[in-house]
């Protein structure tokens, strides 16, 4: 067992493989489909989802964990002999999870008090928190220290970002995200919407006319934020669109030098905001 633990939600969307070896523990999203309840790739899976959502006349609703079920996390691993865990979450702006992660850690040093809790809000979502929790339990493997952990996710906090282009403007506007004339002419003109995230926030990054020029676009945001040939490590993501981020792939890694690169699937809990068909990409830059 490594002397921290490193927890973090399923909305990190972090392949399985790298769960499992790199020994992550986490705790799943809600989504309320109708009367059910499902816990995010617990009791709903990526494929059968993917296949549902275009047919859904109304999105589920999804909801973070609550301070219950990180109580319930953090108990076990105490129980299990860990005295030091750091817990890395989604934007606190775009979800409960960081808070419900803090009021847990409140419950559990009232019980636990010589236990060492640090609850991180990564302002970022997707394989961008992804990355973060994959250096953090690398370097808990490693034997490094939390506050040496919690300094590293921190560095990175700043330098992460995700650009990513939707398949459809439909489940942005089901979601209530935007406005139904803007959606009427986005399905018109056919517009691929680029949206990121600054500060904890969604934003828009511009706009294309096709998938292409979308994936051009991510290209040359990605070559101006590194500098040209600058390294990254980058997380290709998508909803059901495998073959949409492999022509992302070839448009990067002809300018930039990817130190890792990863292929990652959004968890249904984000995927029921995005679509089937979104495709686009996390990033950090790393130092020579």
């Amino acid at each position: 067992m490594t002397k921290v633990a490193v927890v973090t939600d399923s909305a990190a969307s972090i392949p399985d493989e790298l769960i499992q070896s790199l020994n992550i523990h986490w705790v799943p999203y809600y989504i309320h489909r109708g009367k059910e309840t499902l816990w995010d790739l617990v009791t709903v899976h990526r494929d059968a989802f993917y296949r549902w959502l275009p047919m859904a006349t109304e999105l589920p609703k999804t909801a973070s964990p609550g301070p219950g079920d990180y109580v319930t996390m953090y108990q076990g691993l105490a129980k299990e002999g860990v005295q030091e865990i750091i817990s890395i979450h989604m934007t606190s702006k775009g979800s409960g999870a960081y808070q419900a992660a803090m009021a847990a850690k409140s419950m559990m040093l009232e019980w636990l008090p010589e236990l060492r809790l640090e609850v991180v809000d990564t302002l970022n979502v997707s394989m961008c928190q992804g990355w973060m929790v994959i250096e953090a339990a690398r370097s808990a493997l490693a034997g490094k220290s939390l506050s040496e952990i919690v300094g590293l996710v921190k560095r990175i906090i700043p330098t992460a970002r995700m650009i990513q282009t939707a398949d459809s403007l439909k489940y942005l506007y089901m979601g209530g995200r935007i406005g139904q004339a803007k959606r009427m002419v986005g399905s018109l003109l056919n517009i691929k919407p680029l949206i990121g995230m600054e500060d904890g926030v969604i934003v828009a990054l511009g706009q294309a006319r096709s998938r292409n020029k979308a994936y051009q676009a991510m290209a040359q945001m990605v070559e101006t934020a590194a500098g040209k040939m600058g390294k990254i490590k980058i997380a290709y993501v998508h909803a059901a669109a495998l073959e949409e981020v492999d022509k992302i792939r070839t448009l990067v890694e002809e300018r930039l030098t990817c130190v890792e690169s990863l292929v990652a699937e959004l968890s249904p809990a984000l995927g029921v905001h995005t679509g089937p068909g979104t495709s686009g990409l996390c990033f950090y830059p790393v130092a020579d």
